[in-house]
């Protein structure tokens, strides 16, 4: 392989490419990423509590709390009372999440399109069998729930 960028950098710079493509896309929502992310989270894992969703996102809590005010001001998300602990708060979508939930997806559609131009069907269905070993081997606490970006 001398000569050739590893796989990890590879990987690493694909991500970061995937990850521009996708913060443009939904910028033109007027969303961060992190917003766009949540609530793509939320629509397969509602209810849980704020420290499993700062966990999924990577973000330190404080950072999430501050986006979860900002986007329950907006009228996108809903805090209610952990019945189990009454200090923690579990978060629900909204009418309004749901349907730009929707508009959300419509402007990520074609990026997995884009991201897979000349890669036919066998190496698609391949490359997602080998990027989900590569995702549980990396795995240690709690799988990711699977979110569909496109």
């Amino acid at each position: 392989m001398r000569g050739m960028l590893s796989l990890p950098y590879l990987l690493s710079d694909s991500s970061r490419l995937l990850r521009r493509a996708f913060d443009a896309r939904v910028r033109t929502l007027g969303m961060t990423s992190q917003q766009a992310r949540l609530l793509l989270i939320l629509q397969v894992n509602e209810g849980e509590n704020q420290g499993f969703y700062a966990e999924v996102l990577e973000v330190e809590p404080i950072s999430l709390t501050r986006m979860i005010d900002r986007m329950e001001e907006a009228g996108l998300i809903e805090r209610r009372r952990d019945p189990a602990d009454r200090r923690a708060w579990r978060l629900f979508l909204t009418d309004r999440s749901r349907q730009l939930i929707d508009q959300v997806r419509d402007c990520l559609t074609g990026l997995e399109d884009e991201m897979l131009t000349g890669l036919d069907e066998a190496q698609r269905a391949a490359l997602a069998g080998m990027l989900e070993t590569i995702r549980v081997n990396f795995s240690n606490v709690r799988p990711i729930p699977e979110v569909n970006h496109g």
